[in-house]
């Protein structure tokens, strides 16, 4: 038994009719399409992640700064 009750026999002539279909070139160039698709999707993802810290962090110190100031007026009341 393979995957969802599909054999290995059963896997390895869908593969094949697929290969016979689309050919090697063309399978070849659609793996490198999708590959190429995940490659720029991950990136995305880190890029934006990057953007929040950056966001996040600049915010932390602004915040930080305005408590300083606000220290700083209270004191010398």
């Amino acid at each position: 038994m393979g995957i969802g009750g599909i054999s290995i026999w059963q896997l390895l002539i869908i593969l094949a009719i697929i290969v016979l279909i689309f050919g090697t070139k063309k399978l070849k160039s659609m793996g490198s399409d999708l590959g190429g698709a995940v490659k720029g999707f991950k990136k995305a993802v880190s890029d934006d992640e990057a953007k929040q810290l950056g966001d996040s962090e600049k915010n932390s110190v602004e915040t930080k700064a305005e408590a300083e100031q606000a220290e700083a007026t209270s004191d010398k009341k």
